[in-house]
Parts: structure tokens; sequence; C-alpha cells
């Protein structure tokens, strides 16, 4: 068990040196000069090298990406070229906000998710399951800047009972933000809730097929309890990787939804540093997508050991 674990997390490690190589090779191969898109084509010539020469842009491009590394090794996340601020000031408060957007919206989504595809599962082949699986494909189908456009629409143009641009401030009180951020995370729920509750459903259904839930159903056991007492924790392994996948979506996947609102969360800090040219600040939050995604599939695979007894043990 230890031993999984371990080569998990170095597993983990690994891929993160992958991906901070190739966050590093991407912004290398930007076109244009960087000191010239900060100073501006108009800028004299030994200005411009002067200021590649305070960004170390005249050093060999592997000895930048030691000290960068060195410095991500200290604590030192860097100083953002646009602003001139530590990237750490920057990247805390908006990335407050997205996991406070992803947290909520987790909230409301899986449990209503599982809880759908359990009623599908127990239903099937009933109208109640046919109902559920056109509203789960609907929602899929639908793209997310779609399907932010018309809950803006509906809820804050022609009703007018929600803001359209979430107006979230130090100091407000937990249901205040929860109404100004209604709209973002029900899109962000609608967005996630169909893979979740697909999931969940072919789990079970999958399950329902061993012989231990054929002797529960000749014994006369309710078919509401052998899904939710039998079948349901034999399949939590997909159910929680797919659950992982959507979590990791909430905190790295959300640019269109974040541009869409105006919400001030790291997506959208990261659309604004690829829009101004600024670097440093791509490759923090670059990072941050990335070991979000390693953190929560680590966090899944010792869940889906720890809920399956063979591999708990393995022979």
């Amino acid at each position: 068990m230890k031993q999984l674990i371990l080569k998990r997390l170095l597993l983990g490690l690994f891929t993160m040196w992958i991906v901070s190589l190739m966050i590093f090779a991407s912004t290398e191969i930007l076109p244009g000069d960087v000191a010239e898109s900060i100073l501006g084509k108009e800028a004299p010539p030994d200005v411009i090298a002067a200021m590649r020469d305070r960004l170390g842009l005249d050093q060999p491009a592997y000895v930048r990406y030691a000290g960068w590394v060195s410095n991500l090794a200290k604590g030192d996340l860097g100083t953002s070229l646009g602003s001139g601020r530590d990237i750490s000031l920057l990247v805390g408060p908006r990335l407050w906000n997205t996991i406070f957007l992803a947290g909520v919206t987790a909230l409301i989504a899986v449990p209503l998710s599982v809880l759908l595809g359990i009623v599908a599962a127990t239903k099937a082949g009933s109208f109640t399951d046919r109902s559920i699986s056109l509203g789960t494909l609907l929602t899929i189908s639908v793209p997310e800047f779609f399907l932010a456009a018309l809950l803006v629409f509906f809820f804050a143009v022609k009703l007018g009972w929600f803001p359209a641009i979430p107006n979230v401030r130090p100091g407000q009180s937990f249901g205040a933000q929860l109404y100004s951020l209604f709209l973002p995370i029900l899109t962000l729920t609608l967005a996630i809730m169909a893979h979740i509750a697909r999931m969940t459903r072919n789990a079970i259904l999958s399950v329902l097929s061993a012989s231990y839930v054929e002797m529960a159903i000749l014994k006369g056991v309710p078919r509401y309890q052998i899904i939710v007492l039998h079948a349901l924790p034999n399949a939590l392994s997909p159910i929680i990787n797919v659950i992982a996948l959507n979590l990791a979506y909430l905190i790295s996947g959300v640019v269109i939804v974040e541009t869409v609102f105006s919400y001030p969360g790291v997506a959208r800090l990261m659309v604004d540093a690829v829009a101004s040219r600024d670097i440093p600040l791509i490759q923090v939050c670059g990072l941050i997508f990335c070991a979000t995604y390693v953190l929560l599939n680590l966090v899944a695979d010792i869940l889906s050991i720890l809920s399956n007894p063979r591999l708990r043990s393995p022979k």
C-alpha cells in the first residue's frame, strides 16, 4: 500500500517536471521579443538590449530554466513583467476566488450528480432513466459559452433575478457571495453533472451483473438496497476518478466561464497574462493547473485503492 502510494507520488512529481519543461518551452517559442513587447516597437535598441539583460533573456534557455525551477523550489514565484509586482501577490487572491467558486460548485454538483446516477441505475430502462440520460446528454452537447449566455439572458436580462457580472468583494457575507455567483455556479454545475451522473449509472449497472447481486435479488432484497448497499461501494473506483477529473476541471478548465462572467480567477488571470506577454505569470498559472490535476489524481488513486480490497492487499 505505501509503496503504491509512493510510486503514484513519484509519478506525479515526474509529470510536474515534464509539464514544467513543456510550459517553459511553449513560452520560449512564442513569436516576437518579450523585451520589445514590453517597451514597444519604437524603443531604442540599447534600451531593448538593457531590458533583455535585466530579464536574463540573453542567457541560454537551459540556464534560465534551471534558475526558474530553482526559484520555484525556494518559494519564489518571480515578478510580473506587466505590473512589476510579486506574482504571489497577484495569484493569491485570484486562486482563492477560483477555489471558492470550484468548492461551492463541487458541494452542489457532486452529491446531486451521484444521486441522479443512482436514481437512473435504480430505474434502469424506465422513463426516469431516459429523462436523466436525455438531460445529461443535452448539457454535455451545449458549449459552455452558449449555456452561460442563455443563463445570463433568461435569469439576468429577462427576469432580472441574478446579476450577470459577479460582484464579489472582501467582507461580503457568504449568502451575498452565493447570490452574486449564482449564474457561474449554475453554469459549472450543469457542465460537470452529466459526466459524473452517467459514470455513476454505468458503473453501478456494470456491477449489477455480479453473482452476489443475483443472490441478493433471489433473496428478495429491494433493488434500491442492492444498489446503495452492495453495488455502489463496489463501483466507487471509476466514480471517484471521474469526480477527480471534474474537480480539476473546475480549477483549471474554467477559462470560458471566468471570461464570460468577468470573474477574477486564475484562468482569467492567465488569459490576461497571455495577452500582455507576461511570461513568468503564464508559467506560474500553468504550473498551478498542472499541480491541481496531479494532486487530485493522486487523491483519486489513493481513494480508489482504499475502496477496493483487492488493491489494498494485492497478491
